[in-house]
């Protein structure tokens, strides 16, 4: 699917299915650097559960017009115009790690629009190691190659070849979308206050050996939000979209249908 906010193209895979007003609709938000392509083994799956799916890429991102944007809070913004352009009035949130903060910033921006909130490898804070900023915005390709290696529980899970190089192919693409990414996730400083005032059913997915968002950490997050729910996917890191997208799937779509 693709339509227009604010005179740019938006890209989301919609599983070739049109808005259908009676299914809940739930968005997928990717994480820094990345598109709805981390979604394949998942937007096709909950579809077939009956929801309206929307794996989203965020401006300058995939196949999404225009430049990235700078803060989460923008990226809120933006979100909330998409969903006024195509319909929605209650929807869940699936994040993944950069999303997770996406989706903190418009549940606390927009909270009458949410039916639901997902979040997978998250946590209200996503501090970035300096070292990786600068290697992002140098454009080196080392910063995708270090951010594989920490994202995934065993760094031979992704023998073949690491997926962040199959979206980012250039070094003006790491500098003009994922450098970018990083430092809006590390400038995020709203989630704390924010994640407080979530009122809606809340589950949490974490890998066991996420490196990026440790369990402890994790476990903090999901503590915050009274009656949250939580899963934690054995043997897996922070890629858990594309390490165990089959558990987290079904972990998913039974929290939808309770």
């Amino acid at each position: 699917m693709i339509f227009e906010v604010e005179n740019k193209k938006v890209f989301s895979s919609d599983i070739g299915q049109t808005f259908d007003k009676n299914k809940h609709s739930i968005i997928l938000l990717h994480g820094s650097g990345q598109s709805h392509v981390v979604w394949s083994l998942t937007d096709q799956y909950l579809a077939d559960e009956g929801f309206n799916v929307f794996a989203l890429d965020l401006p300058g991102h995939g196949n999404s017009e225009g430049s990235s944007l700078k803060s989460i809070e923008e990226m809120a913004d933006w979100l909330n115009k998409v969903v006024n352009v195509i319909g929605i009035k209650e929807l869940t949130i699936l994040g993944h790690s950069q999303g997770c903060l996406v989706a903190i910033e418009y549940a606390n921006k927009f909270p009458d629009n949410i039916k639901n909130l997902i979040f997978v490898a998250g946590s209200y804070q996503i501090p970035v190691n300096k070292s990786l900023i600068d290697l992002a915005n140098a454009g080196d390709f080392e910063s995708i190659n270090l951010m594989m290696k920490w994202g995934y529980g065993y760094s031979k899970q992704f023998l073949g070849g690491n997926p962040l190089q199959k979206i980012l192919n250039s070094s003006r693409e790491i500098r003009e979308v994922l450098a970018i990414d990083l430092i809006a996730c590390n400038n995020y400083k709203n989630g704390i206050s924010s994640i407080k005032k979530i009122k809606c059913p809340t589950f949490f997915v974490f890998g066991e050996l996420d490196k990026m968002i440790k369990l402890d950490k994790g476990k903090e997050f999901s503590g915050l939000i009274p009656g949250s729910k939580t899963h934690i996917i054995k043997d897996c890191g922070h890629m858990i979209i594309l390490e165990n997208a089959f558990e987290m799937r079904e972990k998913v779509a039974e929290f939808l249908k309770k």
